[in-house]
């Protein structure tokens, strides 16, 4: 402005501002300030609140700042919470789902399975995509392209959750296949705001360290989908019978339906809700794209048709076996990989052969029960009136150990001669007992139902039914027909037939069968039956072995160069001991003065035997218990040489097999090969090397390289067998050979008071060790010996093993000496000798080697009898 513009709307330049209440203009750039308002309104109240919003306003920002500062720092500190101590999540890259294992007899049937989830695992390229396709519908449509967390379903669900808060419905979930991964392997199911960030957290650190493709192979492999079925393969069969690739559409989209609840959709229980979820899985895969609509349409039309799964069916025998190969499968493998490992398990177990055995130690026991045992009673009594008695008899307990053939019968009638019984059985698809009749003569029972008295004693044999019998009284029974078991059955449903009188022996038992070859335990029977006991008399009862010891003092001096023919002193033998003056004796109770190694094992000769451990020295004896596995640390004195010392079943059937198969040293196995899951062998039994297997065709054929050890030379081995072949041929153990019309080799034995009976014998095929007691260790009775016990039940195993099998002879050893001899009785042999010893003379074996210091042992019962 020009100085001499003299206006009188401008101020005059250099004067002071007017005092009037006209604003000042602007500066420039800055918006003119707006008039205050005064209380009255003037300009300056106007100022006033103006200032007031702007320090409210600055106020409102520094406390949204300070809330995001504090709500950022609680989220990482919840966020450090959670991600504190999260399990390293890694090791699932290569995580295998837990997987039932099998067990299978050599001729590959299924024996068991054993398993805490009953689960079959399937790699992902195995579920078929239309599967894959229902679970991903039905609980993660977005699966594919999300990171780990859905949040486009997350907000869905929180809208929806906060809806439904005030109505009281259930909150809706959005985890995410990814995250269901994480709750189930690594996170638990604890329901906490801090378990679901923990599971987000592992959700994206999952999905960056494995393919999609992985995460949902564990996923449809691990989820549980009701009726006890771990993953899609295993349910797949325990609804449908069926493989995955055998499932229709709605059977498909049925399984995609059960993960949200699998109890809720039980189509047994609940059909209309099953069929609601599957159509709206069906509803679900066409939209996605995964099925048309029309083939959503059709399979809504399909009914669920619960099939059940029919299960593989089990071998009905060998429950010892299969149990001692469970017990050695969590030794070896641990509990975990037994258990859930997936394992492949091959066994030696014959199933004829095991049948045979468990039968034969049944007629056995069955046989020295009815001869010894007595009648113990019924099972129970109840009402005998003619209506009432059914539903009484469906209340009684089956006794423990009964066999499957015998059945729980009351007597309706007891007459003099005969008496009416009735039972309930249960047809094959009929879900009610139907009732049968039959009839008990007084014949079956008199020759052994002889009354038990409180002392244990047999009062008089039974002249009539009622000494054993009165109406009501539930006893155990077997139909029977002169044309057996099956006879029985069809005669039963067509009218009264004719039963036999059971009870479940007192006296326990045990068989191991092996091939000497190569100590594969080919039947096993740990007792009378697995339901009654699981104790495995065959493996973990010690017992004493008796005169089947024998062999074991013998074998030294055959090592020593003693030949078969010497001549042993059989005399009386008195001992101090410090229980006092020890008389042991022969079984015959009569000394026969001198005879030879060969008569002396025949015969059983206590006395005889006790001489030759001291000729060769009871350490000498020891060592070789030792060196068989027989006893490992058998005590220093004469009455262990008796058998009194303790071993078991199978150690004695491996111990004899080294006897046939040329003295190498026999390890028995009851498992031939274990294969993980994916087929790859992780233990076998027999590791023999083999030279030029791996040579190509035009090579010479391959050869197994035996490295056994040799435990004893072969010929003192093939000595033993021709020595243990007279003692069923001439001796103590003839019935172990009648009839089998082959060569047979053995020893029996029993321990002082009858306690024990052993018969362990072989021929060139198989070694069958038996024995029988009781399991609290008392008297079997007088005159019960090995011989008599023992010896017909191995018989019975050997001739079901070998019967269609033609005869071979036990083979010598290069270098023995074969002399044709006579032995006593006249019966003339070939005598197997040492080179150099066919006739040597060497002075008799006995007189002066007894002496009041020599050790005995410290009980002077002890001590084998025959």
């Amino acid at each position: 402005m020009a100085p001499n513009d003299l206006r009188a709307d401008r101020p005059l330049v250099g004067d002071r501002a007017p005092a009037s209440p006209t604003p000042q203009a602007a500066p420039p750039g800055r918006p003119p300030r707006p008039p205050r308002k005064g209380r009255a309104g003037s300009g300056a109240g106007g100022r006033g609140i103006g200032r007031w919003i702007v320090r409210l306003t600055g106020l409102g920002m520094v406390v949204v700042v300070a809330g995001g500062v504090v709500a950022a720092l609680g989220a990482y500190g919840v966020y450090r919470e959670a991600a504190g101590d999260l399990p390293e999540h890694a090791w699932l890259a290569d995580y295998q789902p837990p997987q039932m294992s099998r067990i299978y007899a050599a001729d590959s049937r299924l024996m068991a399975e054993l398993a805490t989830e009953r689960r079959v695992f399937l790699p992902i390229g195995a579920i078929p995509p239309r599967l894959q396709a229902a679970f991903v519908s039905a609980e993660d449509q977005n699966f594919w392209t999300h990171p780990g967390v859905d949040f486009l379903a997350l907000s869905r669900a929180t809208v929806q959750n906060v809806e439904g808060l005030m109505s009281g419905r259930r909150a809706l979930g959005a985890s995410t296949i990814t995250q269901q991964v994480a709750k189930n392997m690594l996170v638990g199911n604890d329901r906490t705001i801090l378990r679901k960030v923990r599971e987000a957290i592992l959700a994206f650190r999952l999905e960056s360290a494995m393919p999609k493709e992985r995460i949902l192979e564990i996923y449809l492999n691990e989820i549980f989908l009701g009726q006890q079925a771990y993953g899609v393969a295993a349910a797949a069969m325990n609804y449908f019978n069926k493989g995955l690739d055998e499932l229709t559409l709605g059977e498909t989209a049925f399984l995609g339906a059960l993960p949200k609840a699998p109890n809720n959709y039980n189509p047994l229980r609940y059909p209309e809700a099953a069929k609601a979820r599957r159509d709206w899985v069906l509803d679900r895969m066409a939209d996605d794209g995964a099925v048309s609509r029309a083939e959503a349409d059709a399979a809504k039309q399909e009914p669920i048709v619960p099939r059940g799964r029919i299960r593989p069916e089990l071998l009905a025998t060998g429950q010892y076996f299969t149990e001692e190969v469970r017990r050695e499968l969590v030794a070896r493998f641990g509990q975990d990989q037994t258990n859930m490992g997936g394992l492949v398990v091959r066994t030696s177990l014959e199933p004829e052969l095991q049948q045979a055995t468990e039968r034969a130690l049944q007629a056995g026991l069955t046989s020295y029960d009815r001869r010894r045992g007595g009648w113990r009673g019924p099972v129970a009594s109840i009402s005998a009136d003619t209506i009432e008695w059914m539903p009484a008899l469906e209340k009684v307990a089956r006794p423990a150990g009964a066999l499957p053939e015998w059945r729980l019968a009351v007597a309706l009638s007891v007459q003099a001669g005969e008496a009416r019984l009735a039972w309930l059985d249960r047809p094959e698809g009929r879900a009610q007992a139907q009732p049968r009749q039959g009839t008990l003569a007084l014949a079956d029972v008199s020759g052994w139902a002889r009354p038990v008295n409180a002392q244990g004693r047999l009062g008089a044999p039974p002249r009539r039914l009622q000494d054993v019998l009165k109406p009501g009284d539930v006893v155990l029974v077997e139909p029977r027909e002169a044309g057996g078991r099956g006879a029985a059955a069809n005669a039963a449903r067509n009218g009264p037939v004719r039963v036999s009188l059971r009870q479940v022996p007192l006296v326990e038992g045990a068989i191991v069968a092996l091939d000497p070859a190569t100590g594969r335990v080919l039947s096993m029977a740990g007792g009378w039956s697995f339901d009654r006991s699981w104790f495995n008399r065959a493996t973990q009862a010690l017992r004493q072995p008796g005169s089947s010891f024998k062999p074991f003092v013998y074998l030294p001096a055959l090592e020593m160069g003693i030949p078969p023919n010497q001549r042993l002193l059989d005399g009386p033998i008195e001992i101090m001991t410090p229980q006092g003056l020890w008389k042991p004796s022969n079984y015959s109770g009569n000394p026969r003065g001198w005879v030879t190694m060969r008569t002396a094992i025949q015969q059983s000769l206590n006395l005889v035997t006790i001489r030759l451990a001291q000729e060769v020295g009871i350490e000498r004896v020891a060592e070789t218990a030792a060196r068989f596995h027989v006893i490992p640390n058998m005590p220093r004195v004469l009455s262990m040489a008796l058998g009194a010392g303790e071993t078991t079943v199978m150690r004695m059937a491996a111990a004899y097999a080294s006897f046939v198969n040329g003295g190498k040293e026999v390890s028995p196995t009851l498992i031939d090969t274990v294969q993980d899951r994916f087929g790859k062998m992780v233990w076998r039994a027999d590791n023999r090397h083999c030279a030029r297997c791996d040579a190509g065709p035009d090579a010479p054929p391959p050869q197994l390289v035996d490295e056994r050890k040799q435990i004893t030379d072969p010929i003192a081995a093939y000595q033993m067998v021709s020595m243990l072949q007279g003692v069923v041929q001439y001796g103590s153990g003839k019935k172990a050979g009648e009839g089998l019309n082959r060569p047979v080799a053995g020893k029996t034995g029993t321990t002082n008071d009858y306690m024990d009976n052993w018969f362990v014998g072989f021929t060139p095929d198989i070694v069958v060790a038996v024995w029988l007691g009781f399991d609290e260790p008392r008297s079997l009775g007088s005159g019960e010996a090995g011989g008599v016990n023992a010896a017909p039940i191995f018989h019975d195993v050997v001739e079901a093993a070998l019967k269609n099998s033609p005869p071979v002879p036990f083979r010598a050893p290069p270098g023995v000496a074969l002399v044709r001899t006579q032995i006593e009785g006249g019966a003339s042999i070939l005598e197997a000798f040492r080179p150099g010893t066919e006739n040597a003379a060497r002075p008799p074996i006995g007189e002066g080697l007894m002496s009041s210091d020599t050790p005995a042992g410290t009980d002077s019962s002890l001590g084998g009898l025959y």
